[in-house]
């Protein structure tokens, strides 16, 4: 099943990249490349894309604005963010706006590419560090530990609590018993809470 994009980024450099990255994908199809927010609610709009690769800081309109036009109008697209710096605070908004991915521009392109495939298929994905830390600001607050005790299972609280706490893989593979490829895979795709 072929995967449509539509990439907005106000760098022509990183713009190309991206365009040329996924280009190499045979089962993605990159739909529209845009430079500001403006056009890329226009190409959302007018393409109806499976997913938006989404900059944060872009001329006419920023991310934030360009994600909360889209829930108004309840866009279908799926939103992945690429960013330079995000800190918890933007995560947790960007989460809450329905964003179902995170990628900070320093990682590897190939991450970008996993995170869209599992974003495509209904997963979230959230780079390692912006994960600690938003899992952080929500247990230190006694409502946000609530609210994620309620929407989690045991287990993955668990997870949660040791991912949160900066443990690495195998650390949390030996407590949990568990391989350190298993303990991996619960790491990277540990289904987030769809904050609305």
């Amino acid at each position: 099943m072929s995967i449509s994009l539509v990439i907005a980024d106000d760098h022509p450099l990183i713009l190309d990249a991206l365009q040329n990255l996924f280009h190499l994908e045979p089962d993605v199809q990159v739909l529209a490349c845009c430079r500001d927010g403006e056009e890329t609610l226009q190409a959302v709009r007018q393409h109806r894309p499976d997913l938006l690769i989404l900059d944060l800081r872009m001329p006419t309109k920023d991310g934030l604005a360009v994600l909360q036009e889209m829930c108004q109008e309840k866009l279908p697209t799926r939103v992945v963010v690429l960013t330079g710096q995000l800190d918890e605070n933007e995560a947790l908004r960007f989460m809450r706006l329905g964003v179902r991915g995170v990628v900070l521009k320093e990682m590897a392109p190939q991450l970008l590419v996993q995170c869209v495939r599992k974003v495509h298929v209904g997963e979230r994905w959230l780079e390692h560090r912006s994960t600690s830390r938003v899992l952080d600001k929500l247990l230190q607050g006694e409502a946000g530990a609530r609210e994620l005790a309620g929407r989690l299972t045991p287990r993955e609280l668990e997870i949660t609590h040791l991912v949160a706490s900066g443990l690495r893989n195998g650390v949390i593979a030996r407590r949990l018993c568990l391989s350190k490829g298993r303990g991996a895979r619960h790491r990277i795709a540990l289904p987030l809470p769809a904050w609305e």
